[in-house]
């Protein structure tokens, strides 16, 4: 058996590019890995295959009957063939491989979801709930967190890894890296910088921590996601009435109440680090909504 030509050799070179060359985030490098790990497991298991030379169409298909029978989601499904293709581009530029069997395989259709996002008298509302119960540090990190969630539109791996050098307070602005290491600037309202200040000043009274995070735990620890998770979700169920509590839903609500309140598309664009323009069209929905009811309500021949 050929070593350099072997499925799971080139998976490791793969998730080294992802890693140390494209610098995909944690989270994403993951996802890769076990979403082709589960292609090469199926593979081996059930056609003894382990060769890049002997994959084909058929195989791949067969691999997909299988995630479907077993209940796995259209949108997994696209996932997964959206690993595939990353991978088998990867071959294709090295030179591992001179055909592409993807070529033949066609996604399944997904029907698009618009994003959840909650109305804009639920943000005023969360804002006042979370003044009340920012007593305590777990409080005022709720406070910090889903702020700046609303107010910046960061995803959740940004803010986490969000680091006090990186505040230019002086300037209303912030530095966010973010997907594929791209750089961005978002400005900051007068009343976030006026809570980061407190906060900053708290953490230096309450912690010795050398951290150079924004963000710390009660125990002076960096952030991790699951506990921005559940902060999160504690203040959307006490203030909100949508279903989803996540992080992803404030930046839904920064993204559609600024389109909402006329904000142009390709600056909500560059606020939320979109790559392209189509990413952010999903949010103009909501806001053709808004004026459908606008114009039912005004409209002079209702």
């Amino acid at each position: 058996m050929s070593k350099e030509t072997s499925i799971d050799n080139q998976l490791l070179l793969f998730l080294d590019q992802l890693k140390y060359e494209r610098r995909l985030s944690p989270h994403t490098q993951l996802a890769y890995k076990k979403d082709l790990s589960d292609w090469s497991t199926y593979l081996a298991g059930e056609m003894g295959v382990n060769q890049l030379s002997e994959v084909n169409a058929s195989q791949i298909r067969s691999w997909l009957a299988s995630l479907r029978a077993s209940g796995i989601s259209s949108r997994s499904i696209v996932r997964k063939i959206s690993a595939l293709k990353s991978f088998y581009k990867f071959l294709l530029r090295k030179g591992v491989v001179e055909k592409n069997p993807l070529v033949q395989i066609s996604s399944p259709k997904i029907s698009k979801s618009l994003p959840v996002f909650i109305r804009e008298e639920e943000a005023a509302q969360m804002g006042q709930t979370l003044a009340i119960a920012s007593e305590d540090w777990k409080g005022f990190n709720a406070r910090l967190l889903v702020t700046l969630f609303y107010y910046t539109g960061m995803r959740l791996s940004e803010l986490i890894n969000l680091k006090e050098e990186q505040l230019e307070l002086s300037r209303s602005q912030l530095k966010v890296l973010g997907k594929g290491n791209k750089e961005r600037i978002i400005p900051l309202h007068a009343d976030l910088i006026a809570l980061i200040k407190e906060y900053i000043q708290k953490k230096q009274d309450q912690f010795t921590s050398t951290e150079s995070y924004l963000l710390l735990t009660e125990s002076g620890k960096k952030l991790y996601p699951r506990y921005a998770w559940q902060l999160v979700n504690q203040v959307l169920g006490a203030a909100t009435t949508v279903q989803k509590k996540s992080p992803h839903v404030l930046r839904h609500s920064f993204a559609t109440h600024l389109l909402n309140n006329g904000a142009d598309l390709n600056a909500v664009k560059e606020l939320l680090g979109h790559s392209s323009l189509a990413a952010t069209q999903v949010y103009t929905h909501n806001t053709i909504e808004k004026l459908k009811e606008v114009h039912r309500k005004a409209h002079p021949r209702r």
